[in-house]
């Protein structure tokens, strides 16, 4: 049984005061190198603990978070971090946290740019940010590595600048799982299409690794001769060069029987097969926003990898209030679950509360 030990405990067993103990403990003040042995040694066989919930409730100080985001109303699935985000600031406010939103259009590099430089311009406590600009976003890293500002990413992994934690899915993994979705349900050898849906691959690096999961999967399995795995890179913003990219592969690619989509996108795949009355041809994406549910519930879209996007915002912004206000060692990788989702499942998925 875990028995709680307190400053003034300490401070009987080694007949000093409580403040000298809390000298001791934060090292301030002049205190006798002899005594401060003997009250080290106690706190050390005593196994005392700091009681930091209460220090944090008890303080004055605030905690200014920086959210640096994509903005949802450009892009809707990152309303579900905003959301998760905006939970982590009510369930942790009390802790003399705030949170201060930034965001950009996530389609535009210069719109990320500036937004990022009013973060470092705000000199916040922490900042929690998903860097889907690879190189853009590595200045910046540099600029508040060299302030000693903790940074938490989501979504996208970027391990090289050392950042406090990383928040979200194993990339890798998850295409590695789309995989083998795909050959469950598709026996015989067929093309496989891996869409990369209003994204600039190069300057992307999380779903580079979801394409190279999903090909070694087919590798590792010694599956490659029998199933031709082809790539695409479709822009929505002009409708009929989509269409036209769209009708090019199918017509160019027979046996396709598959399509991956990298994107929280599967439903313009959806909306398109149901235009052009193709019924062979499986899906596989990435989240529930409500388009791609609508797709699922029809049974257009065979499987949802759910990213719990809302998680991602809400634990980003717990790692930052347990590494600053409760001064915890804070897991460098946070991983969350991959959930295959169903139209039989999804039910499950939607809870406004769920984490």
């Amino acid at each position: 049984m875990k028995v709680n030990v307190r400053i003034k405990d300490i401070a009987l067993k080694a007949n000093v005061s409580t403040g000298t103990v809390d000298r001791v403990l934060h090292d301030r003040g002049n205190v006798n190198e002899k005594v401060k042995e003997k009250v080290l040694k106690i706190i050390s066989e005593m196994k005392y603990e700091p009681n930091f919930i209460a220090r944090a409730l008890g303080s004055n100080k605030t905690y200014h978070l920086a959210a640096l985001i994509p903005n949802h109303t450009v892009d809707s699935y990152w309303l579900a971090p905003k959301s998760g985000i905006e939970k982590a600031e009510k369930d942790l406010g009390k802790f003399g946290m705030q949170v201060h939103q930034f965001t950009f259009d996530p389609f535009n590099v210069k719109s990320f740019i500036e937004a990022a430089q009013n973060v470092s311009d705000s000199n916040p406590d922490g900042i929690l940010l998903s860097p889907i600009f690879y190189r853009e976003v590595l200045p910046f890293f540099e600029q508040w590595k060299k302030q000693n500002i903790p940074f938490v990413l989501f979504n996208t992994q970027i391990a090289d600048f050392d950042p406090l934690s990383y928040i979200g899915q194993d990339s890798y993994q998850s295409g590695f799982l789309a995989g083998k979705l795909i050959h469950y349900g598709m026996q015989q050898p067929a093309s496989i299409l891996v869409a990369h849906i209003d994204e600039e691959i190069s300057n992307a690096a999380h779903l580079l690794k979801k394409e190279q999961g999903l090909r070694n999967y087919f590798l590792h399995n010694n599956l490659s001769d029998r199933y031709n795995i082809i790539k695409a890179e479709l822009k929505r913003e002009d409708a009929a060069t989509f269409k036209a990219s769209l009708n090019q592969i199918f017509a160019n690619t027979p046996d396709l029987k598959t399509v991956f989509v990298t994107t929280s996108k599967a439903h313009d795949i959806a909306k398109y097969l149901e235009q052009q009355n193709i019924q062979h041809v499986n899906i596989i994406g990435y989240d529930l926003l409500p388009q791609n549910v609508h797709y699922l519930n029809k049974g257009s879209i065979s499987f949802l990898i759910n990213q719990n996007p809302k998680g991602q915002g809400y634990w980003g912004i717990n790692q930052l209030v347990e590494h600053l206000v409760f001064k915890k060692e804070v897991a460098a990788v946070k991983f969350l679950p991959l959930d295959i989702v169903t139209k039989e499942n999804f039910n499950y998925y939607v809870d406004e509360d769920n984490i």
